[in-house]
């Protein structure tokens, strides 16, 4: 168990056991240098303390060093934590949001710092999410998007980060999905043909991205599958003329299988192709 750098305390001094507050412990096994001490710069030393002591983070939570402070609010008592929701450290701050009751996380939805913000984001339900979608960060509005209800995802189809349309691309609501035809991102493309019945993907069996164009023949009904043999990348004929082998065109049974039927997407979808 012990290892890591050398031991000094979050100052780079020397570390003195006998002046130490739970000095007491050290006798009782309950601590120790190089594995489990509270005054240790080390993080997984000061995690370690806290496993062996449960009794002791609460009084834990205003020492100096942020590393303590963090490790402590991770099982200090939750009516100890809201007073952490101003501590300078973001670290520590997110960590009590993630612990603390919706009322507490509401209040820090504008926080300074990205890494509270997307604490919040994880935390709050699907339906209060609309203004982390409109975060300045990326990443939070990518959380923001996996969470929120779909239909706030609308708010979103235009997001400058094509990792955020992917998302959104993934979960909006079916009718939006036409939104997604010509967007710049190879990717969110994709994302959106996937949901796609088969019959509908002729829109993209020129695109011109070979990912876009595998998965549309991947899934298509069999004329579109025909028309993607003439495809000039090897890769889309060869996968068109798997598919259409999979429909058992080639061995002359009907087009109209069950996989070609529309499915409950395009169905729902047939008014925005109008």
């Amino acid at each position: 168990m012990p290892g890591g750098p050398e031991p000094v305390d979050w100052q780079g001094g020397a570390l003195d056991c006998a002046a130490c507050r739970w000095a007491e412990r050290l006798a009782a096994g309950q601590c120790g240098q190089r594995w489990a001490c509270a005054e240790d710069r080390y993080a997984k030393r000061i995690e370690r303390f806290f496993l062996v002591n449960p009794d002791l983070p609460d009084q834990c939570l205003d020492h100096p060093y942020f590393e303590v402070r963090a490790n402590a609010a991770r099982q200090a008592t939750l009516f100890r934590l809201p007073a952490l929701l101003s501590d300078p450290d973001a670290g520590v701050r997110a960590i009590a949001v993630l612990r603390l009751p919706l009322a507490h996380v509401r209040r820090m939805i504008e926080d300074e710092d990205q890494n509270v913000r997307l604490a919040v984001a994880h935390r709050l339900p699907g339906e209060e999410l609309a203004p982390l979608l409109v975060d300045p960060q990326p990443y939070v509005r990518q959380v923001a998007a996996r969470r929120a209800d779909p239909g706030l995802l609308p708010n979103a189809v235009h997001d400058e980060d094509p990792a955020v349309r992917r998302v959104v691309a993934r979960r909006i609501p079916n009718a939006w999905l036409i939104h997604f035809t010509d967007d710049p991102d190879p990717l969110v493309r994709r994302e959106a043909a996937q949901r796609f019945g088969p019959s509908s993907l002729a829109r993209w069996a020129a695109d011109r991205d070979l990912r876009v164009r595998h998965c549309i023949a991947e899934r298509a009904d069999a004329a579109l599958a025909r028309q993607l043999l003439e495809d000039p990348d090897p890769l889309i004929r060869e996968t068109a003329a798997g598919r259409l082998a999979s429909l058992k065109e080639i061995g002359g049974c009907p087009a109209h299988s069950a996989e070609t039927r529309p499915s409950a997407v395009e169905e729902e979808t047939a008014h925005v192709d109008r």
